[in-house]
């Protein structure tokens, strides 16, 4: 039986008991937002177990989830008299073998974020240590184990979740009873972090970790997940059986949990995805569309040929009901449905653009698209831009960010051989040659090594775009500041970042403004940058130009608008598909062997085609036409 959390979330959106979920959770429209609510809750028992000379005892979790409730704890303790002096805590977890000043280390993520900017005494800090010898592992565990029942175990466990449904590192198969331990990582949880690694080979394959039982003890757990990413095992966890097969399905049995989740994580629980299945809507157009789409797809039949009976026997009754018969429903979803395909991504001149995506008028209009990473201009919407500048347009391109980052050190010393035997005698190139050869693990890049990778993805973009045939004077590399830390962490977004933005707006003027939508990894890049974007749009709306000014997100090679979110479906013929793969060509140092594959292996050209090909292929399931491959966009209206 659910038990009411010690304090109660009661914002828009939140938990509704229905008959699937199995585990209390609140939906927040930010993660922002949701992790200041969360350190508020931490903050008060803290203050509370303070009052009655009492300590308080946390359960804490790394990884990218729960940076943002250490920030704003930090804020409290800086702002607000917060003090942890009282405060005892217990990680659940590090990487074998991992040397605490090691900045992947988790001994160093947890003084980053927290325990070098707060009052809590360093001995009752208490983190597993990666460097015990195999032959006092056992014990050392046991002892870990005891320490928490000595201080009367953990008032309050934070979480995070990862893809494979793990816990801690408490990874499928892991029993409901387990203690502290050492444990073989899975496959995708390496995957996952191959990125802050540079790559999986140097990954770690085994953690030391707080069990499921330790974990179940605590008197509270919140579990926090952020993205898309996590949205299929959030589903998984919240409305499925109990089983070692996703150790996070334990929690269902632990009577003081919640899930905190932003709106991309709870995507695709049932109330969220299918609401009609669990309580009574308001039918608005969108979620008409929704509900259509999600009709067809399931029975695999167009949208035209469905029935009152296949809408009566799949929860849409309700439906029906209020608009009459599934003829009119069906022409009506079809015909929005139809009308997001043009070949006119920049409006048609001289038409009538009263059921088109974009305006016919200006005919030449000027756009700015924003490309966080020096390539995705050409992964996700490589087809569309060659149509704007074969259309007249005029197409500004405006790189976000270097991208030095995923250059590998190989390749840039390839290149800067090369520049060393044109010119022996350079010094600086000399330098870079040195510091590559010689690089330790974890070094960050100088400032010379960081320049010539930037500049090798600069000269990908100048090659790209001219072979689209848009003039160099047209790309715009802004170089935003919070990227350039020369590590895979970045700084936060600043009033500079967004100063850039606006600025390069201003200069333009643009008519249409295309950028990444792409939310799979709230606390990434694209999400910083579509951050900036958004601050800089609230800061010059009232400027007369702005009323003129629409702007469409794009996805990146991750993942692509569903059927009934997109707003602008641009086609694309095989010879187009082809322009587009060539054009991603020329960002060579990304092709084979790319640095942040994540959990996909296929090349980023392969796997953008395939989901072009895919969002054609749901189009012409629903009984439109068939098309080679399809960008889609999704208008954003500030």
């Amino acid at each position: 039986m659910y038990k009411a959390p010690s304090i109660t979330y009661k914002e828009p959106g939140m938990f509704e008991e229905t008959r699937f979920e199995k585990i209390h959770n609140v939906i927040f429209n930010s993660s922002l937002e949701a992790s200041a609510l969360v350190a508020r809750e931490i903050a008060e028992l803290i203050r509370k177990k303070q009052q009655k000379g009492q300590l308080c005892v946390l359960g804490l979790a790394t990884g990218s989830s729960p940076i943002k409730v250490y920030e704003e704890l930090v804020r409290m303790h800086r702002e607000e008299e917060l003090s942890f002096a009282n405060v005892i805590t217990f990680n659940l977890d590090e990487y074998y073998g991992m040397d605490p000043g090691n900045i992947q280390s988790y001994y160093y993520f947890m003084h980053e974020h927290l325990f070098n900017h707060v009052d809590i005494p360093p001995e009752n800090v208490n983190i597993p240590d990666g460097r015990v010898a195999a032959e006092d592992l056992r014990q050392y565990c046991l002892d870990y184990e005891a320490k928490i029942k000595e201080v009367g175990g953990l008032d309050f466990q934070l979480l995070g979740i990862g893809r494979t449904g793990h816990i801690g590192f408490n990874e499928p198969g892991s029993h409901v009873n387990s203690g502290t331990r050492i444990i073989t990582l899975h496959h995708v949880t390496r995957v996952d972090a191959a990125p802050a690694f540079l790559g999986i080979d140097n990954v770690p394959r085994k953690a030391i970790t707080m069990g499921i039982g330790t974990t179940k003890g605590a008197g509270r757990i919140v579990l926090l997940a952020w993205g898309s990413n996590k949205a299929e095992i959030i589903k998984k966890t919240v409305e499925g059986e109990i089983t070692s097969n996703v150790p996070a399905t334990y929690l269902q049995d632990h009577n003081n949990t919640t899930f905190v989740l932003d709106e991309a994580a709870s995507a695709e629980l049932t109330r969220i995805k299918t609401p009609w299945l669990v309580t009574s809507c308001e039918w608005d157009e969108p979620l008409k569309l929704k509900a259509v789409v999600w009709l067809s797809e399931l029975l695999e039949k167009s949208i035209l040929t469905l029935t009152n009976k296949d809408y009566a026997d799949h929860g849409l009754a309700d439906l029906l009901a209020e608009v009459g018969s599934a003829y009119d429903l069906n022409i009506e979803m079809f015909n929005r449905l139809q009308r997001t395909i043009t070949g006119w991504p920049g409006g048609k001149p001289e038409a009538d653009d009263t059921y088109r995506p974009e305006r016919a008028e200006p005919k030449q209009k000027r756009v700015l698209i924003f490309s966080p990473h020096p390539d995705d201009d050409v992964i996700s919407m490589g087809g569309t831009l060659d149509r704007l500048i074969e259309q007249g347009h005029d197409v500004h391109v405006a790189y976000q960010t270097s991208g030095n980052i995923a250059v590998s050190d190989n390749e840039a010393l390839k290149f800067a051989k090369i520049a060393q035997s044109l010119n022996p005698e350079a010094e600086s190139v000399n330098r870079i040659v040195d510091f590559l050869t010689s690089k330790e693990e974890n070094a960050i890049d100088s400032l010379e090594v960081r320049k010539l990778k930037g500049l090798i993805r600069r000269n990908e973009c100048y090659l790209a775009a001219k072979y689209l045939s848009l003039e160099g004077e047209k790309l715009h590399f802004m170089d935003l500041p919070f990227y350039e830390t020369g590590t895979i962490k970045k700084n936060k977004l600043s009033e500079m970042d967004v100063e850039l933005m606006c600025a390069l707006i201003e200069e333009i003027k643009p008519h249409q403004i295309y950028a990444a939508g792409d939310l799979a990894d709230p606390h990434g890049t694209h999400k910083v940058c579509l951050d900036a974007l958004f601050e800089a749009l609230d800061q010059l709306k009232s400027k007369d130009y702005m009323k003129d000014c629409w702007v469409w997100l794009y996805r990146g090679a991750w993942q692509e608008w569903e059927p009934y979110e997109i707003e602008m479906a641009v086609p694309m013929s095989p010879d187009q598909v082809l322009k587009k793969r060539h054009a991603i060509f020329y960002h060579q140092s990304q092709k084979d062997g790319v640095m942040f594959q994540g959990n996909d292996t296929r090349e980023f050209w392969v796997r953008v085609e395939d989901r072009n090909r895919l969002t054609a292929s749901k189009y012409n399931q629903l009984g439109l036409a068939d098309y080679a491959a399809i960008e889609a966009f999704k208008r954003y209206h500030f």
